[in-house]
């Protein structure tokens, strides 16, 4: 799960849960997401990757180089 890229559906900020969708196992699938770097807001649309993941379905992401 770590180092993969998904797109923000669910906007990510302080305060927020937010969602990503990362392709997995041939599909994409749903992911609560929160900022690695505190304070920071990622908008719906936006690439990013994962860079700690807490399972079962949480994840931490910075935004993607692209």
């Amino acid at each position: 799960m770590v180092g993969r890229q998904g797109r923000v559906t669910g906007r990510i900020g302080p305060g927020l849960v937010g969602e990503v969708m990362v392709p997995i196992r041939g599909g994409v699938e749903a992911f609560y997401a929160y900022p690695s770097v505190p304070d920071e807001e990622i908008l719906v649309g936006s690439i990013v990757v994962v860079v700690e993941y807490s399972p079962p379905r949480t994840g931490y992401v910075a935004r993607a180089i692209v």
